[in-house]
Order: structure tokens, then sequence, then C-alpha cells
């Protein structure tokens, strides 16, 4: 119960991660309109996905805006550093992410192995 309440109700880490949160955003701002515009539609996608507490999909868009300055600093376009496949390159990102989906595979993977193979064989096909 304790875990409980330090991740989600901590009011001085919530106020810490608030003005963190405004920092990285101030990062955000600062760079070129391509770069604020793809990040911006990436940022809306992720959180379509975070599970838990959500640091973990903050650490990513921290992660993202660093990737950014430095596509920035070298002169390149949002769409260089992304690829013309932003969904994908999301997907990609989202991979050190714990998302909602990720159990959802987990307990499909679990019930199916569970039901047709219950005592670990690898399955044999006819």
């Amino acid at each position: 119960m304790t875990n409980f309440f330090d991740k989600y109700l901590n009011l001085i880490k919530i106020r810490e991660s608030k003005r963190e949160y405004k920092r990285q955003m101030a990062r955000v701002d600062a760079l070129p309109e391509d770069y604020r515009f793809v990040f911006k539609k990436i940022q809306e996608h992720m959180w379509c996905f975070a599970a838990g507490d959500g640091y973990d999909m903050l650490e990513a868009h921290y992660g993202l805006i660093d990737l950014f300055e430095a596509g920035a600093a070298e002169g390149k376009t949002a769409l260089a550093v992304t690829g013309e496949d932003v969904a994908g390159f999301v997907d990609e990102l989202l991979k050190s992410v714990k998302t909602y989906t990720a159990g959802w595979r987990d307990n499909l993977n679990r019930d199916v192995a569970k039901k047709l193979n219950p005592e670990g064989r690898p399955h044999e096909r006819d």
C-alpha cells in the first residue's frame, strides 16, 4: 500500500514531475516548427498507449526531445530524424515503454499456451 501512495499520491514527487515536464516542454518550444509539430503529434499518439504511472512514457518523451535537439543542431528536418513512417518510428520508441497493450499481448500468449500446450512442450505440426 505504501508503494501505491508513493507512486500515485506523493505530492512532492508530483510537483517535481510537473516542474520537470514544464522544463522539457520549454525545450520543445525552442525547436524548429517542423520538430515541434512532429513532437506534438507523436506525444498525442504515445499517450494513447500509456500504462501505469506514466513516468516511463515521460522518459521516452525526454529522450525524443534529446534526439530532436541533436537533429535540429545538425540541420536535419524532423522527418530526416524519424523517417517517413512516423508511426513505425513511434512503435520502435514504445518498445522501451510499458504500455497497456503489452499486457494484452502477454495475456493472449499465456492463455493460448496454457490451453494448447499445458506441459510447456514445443508444439508439433501435423
